[in-house]
Parts: C-alpha cells; structure tokens; sequence
C-alpha cells in the first residue's frame, strides 16, 4: 500500500494537517538541528544521495513529511507503506520490484517504512541483506526508542535522526500558514484569530503539529460568521477545540521508564516539588497507582533507609490508604508520601550493605553458621556443641557483649556504614560505642 498515493479529487476531503504538508524544504518548519540550511542532510536530500535513516521522534514532528520531501526530491524509485498493515509478504513484492527497477531502468530504490517498530524481528531482518547490497535505501520511521524496538544488526546500518517536539514558535509559524494559504489551507475562510489564542493552541499542542492543526481547524469550522462573515476566535473556542491532550506517556514503552526515573531522582535529590510534578504527569496519564506505590516504598528502603525509619512506614500506609480509597482521592496520599521521602534525610547505607553481603554470599557459597549461634533443639545437636558459648545479649550491661555472627572465613567484615546525619547519626554513634568497647573486651 504507498501511502503517498493520494488523489487530487479527495484532497479536499483530508485534515488540514494532511493538505497543507511541506512539500519541499524551505516549507519545512522545525528540527533545524538536522534540518538547518546547508546541513548535511539538506545536502544529501538536495543531491540525491541521502543514506539508510531510522527518523526517531513524536508524533507530529515531521518525520512522515520528511520521507515525502524525500519522495518528491529523489530521482529513485519511491516506495512507502506502513508497517501496521503490511508483512513480509509485501516486503518480497517490493524487493521484487526493486530488482526490477535496477536490472531495466538503472533505478535505485528508496523504501520508506512508517511504523517500523510494528515489525517483528524476522521482518526487520528481511531488510537486512539488500540494505547491504545497495539494492535499497531504507528510511524507517517510529516513536519508539530504536535501542529497544530495532534489531541491533539493522540499527547498525542505518543513522538515527533524532525528531524533537515542535517549539510553540514553530507550531505558531505553522498556523500562521494554514490560515494564510486559501487552497491547501483555510485562507478561504475569513478568520479574525485572537494572538492569545494562537498563543494557547502552540503551547497546548505539546509539541505535536497534527494536535495543533486540528484544533485549529476545528475552531475555525466550530465558529459562526458574524454579519461580515468573520469567523472570530478567542481563547475560550480554541480550548474548547483542544480540549484536553493527555501528556505524552506509554505505559509500555520508553517514556514511562523516563518518567519514574525522574519521579526517582527527584526525590533523590530532594526536590518536593518536581517530585510532586512527575508522580502527577504519570497519575494523570492512567499509569498504575500501585506501581508507583510499589516503586515509592523501594525508594524508602534504598534511598533513605534508616536515615527516616518513618519513611518507609509512611509509604506503606500510602499504599495501603490508596488501596482503601481508591481513585481518585488516593492520589494524595501517594502525593504525601512522595512529598514525605523528597524532604526526608537521605542514605543509600542499607542498599550499599545489603548490595556488599550478597556480593559476599554470591561468591563464598554455603559457608557454615557459627557453632555458638547455632540452634540446638536436640541432645545430638548439643554433643555436637551446636549453640555452646553463645552469650545471651540481655544478661549483659546495656543489652550488649561481643561475640562472633559472621562465618569465620568473613569475620570483622563490616558491610553497614551508617550515614553522619538523620536517625542514622544516632545508629552511628551507638554503633561505634559498641565496636568500641568490643575492642576492649
């Protein structure tokens, strides 16, 4: 299926961010870090010498428009089709095609691939040795990070460009020209847009032209002419055209590992108020509360530990609250705790000794338990001096008495190191007191 196939007679009839596509480009708007004039990629589109690419962005950044400039600039035989609803079928076809192309009309062919991590692996194989022969140029696009979504061999073969969000300036040049341009745009319709709302609909779009487009095609159909037959908007109708965009956020993929390592760092690094931001940005966007909980109560143990005992509690009662409660309001709960742990004191000490002991259990096996500390239930056990010598703590002064816990092969390892500040600055000090007075006894 060539995506590109469309017909004069039904243009009328698409979106206005499908009629009024750049079609060369200096009509191009946006990512002038790859796009700046006289860049190298300009210069290899301009001379027809552009190489395999994965295009790597958003939705609405221009990675499909791009692929089309390519398509009216190349003297190569084009192909485009959508990995959604083409197969490996389609893709022998192709190949075939190509084959033919070269052997009769010395043409090269370039292969567009919208939606390229829709492919599974033995489909994005297929590419693979005609990528490498030079029988095609293959342009694939996604939103999908290509590290997790495309094969490391064809990866290799290609140059990933980068698509970043559309800036509000870009987007409002953008509508800018929809509303200018009367045959591909909606400068047949007198329109009287308000700068504040061509200012909402840029910032609104969250970097994504389509969403802009859209609303704004929508407020300007929504709108009755007045008496001169001026289609007035002001912000009111272009955010009832908006409506509400959800945050960028997949649950499956990329963003949501992004957006719970910042909810994580935030918190690391103390900042209540980003932490407060990240834990409603992945709320707001449907993530699973209990994962974020679930997330939130390993933060206690690893990021703050006994530095704030409580924070671990009140986590797990967050949790438990928003069980309780439900949605929506658990939410604040969860918002509490997160508040609670980004200004609690911080220590990584339990993680770093438990992350030591297991690096020691690993790698000295089954070590054998001390026979003072062993448990003796049985006269055989006792013979065999299992708990004999063991000092009960609580007949000593302070509740404490030196005596050996570790295997003999680890004896005097030290794997917890209690941070100077928070309720880990009286751990310490006790701790101290005690190895102290070990060394006396």
């Amino acid at each position: 299926m060539d995506l590109f196939n469309y017909k004069a007679d039904f243009k009328g009839f698409a979106p206005l961010a499908e009629r009024i596509r750049p079609r060369n480009l200096e009509e191009f708007i946006g990512q002038r870090h790859i796009l700046a004039e006289g860049s190298l990629l300009c210069r290899a589109i301009r001379e027809d010498k552009i190489s395999s690419v994965i295009l790597w962005g958003p939705p609405g950044t221009g990675k499909t428009t791009l692929a089309r400039i390519v398509a009216q600039t190349t003297n190569s035989h084009f192909v485009a089709f959508s990995a959604v609803l083409s197969g490996v079928k389609e893709i022998r076809e192709i190949i075939k095609e190509a084959r033919n192309q070269r052997q009769l009309f010395q043409k090269h062919t370039i292969l567009f691939v919208d939606e390229i991590h829709r492919f599974n692996k033995a489909q994005q194989d297929s590419f693979l040795p005609h990528i490498e022969d030079g029988l095609i140029t293959l342009i694939g696009a996604t939103t999908e990070n290509p590290s997790f979504e495309v094969n490391p061999p064809l990866l290799s073969r290609c140059r990933v460009l980068v698509f970043n969000h559309l800036e509000p300036d870009d987007l409002r040049k953008i509508l800018e020209g929809a509303l200018e341009k009367p045959e591909r745009g909606l400068g047949n319709f007198r329109v009287d847009m308000d700068h504040t709302a061509l200012d909402y609909l840029s910032k609104s779009a969250q970097g994504d032209a389509r969403i802009a487009l859209n609303a704004l095609e929508t407020a300007v159909l929504i709108t009755k002419p007045d008496s001169d037959g001026v289609r007035k908007i002001n912000v009111k109708i272009a955010g009832e055209a908006m409506q509400k965009k959800s945050p960028l956020y997949d649950k499956g993929g990329e963003e949501h590992y992004n957006i719970i390592s910042a909810l994580h760092k935030s918190m690391r690094g103390s900042d209540p108020d980003a932490s407060c931001y990240w834990l409603a940005r992945m709320l707001e966007a449907g993530e699973d509360p209990l994962y974020i909980a679930r997330r939130m109560v390993r933060f206690a143990s690893e990021d703050i530990g006994n530095a704030d005992p409580r924070a671990l509690q009140i986590t797990v009662s967050a949790m438990e609250a928003f069980r309780f409660i439900g949605l929506p309001e658990g939410k604040l709960a969860l918002a509490q705790a997160a508040i609670y742990l980004a200004c609690a004191p911080k220590s990584n000490a339990v993680y770093v000794a438990y992350s030591a002991a297991k690096e020691d259990a690993d790698k000295t096996g089954s070590l054998p338990v001390p026979l003072p500390i062993r448990n003796a239930p049985t006269k055989l056990m006792k013979d065999l001096k299992y708990g004999r010598g063991y000092k009960y703590a609580h007949n000593f002064e302070s509740g404490f008495v030196r005596q050996d816990y570790l295997p003999d092969k680890l004896r005097g390892k030290t794997y917890y190191n209690p941070k100077g500040y928070g309720f880990e600055k009286v751990i310490k000090e006790r701790l101290e007191e005690w190895r102290e007075k070990s060394k006396k006894d």
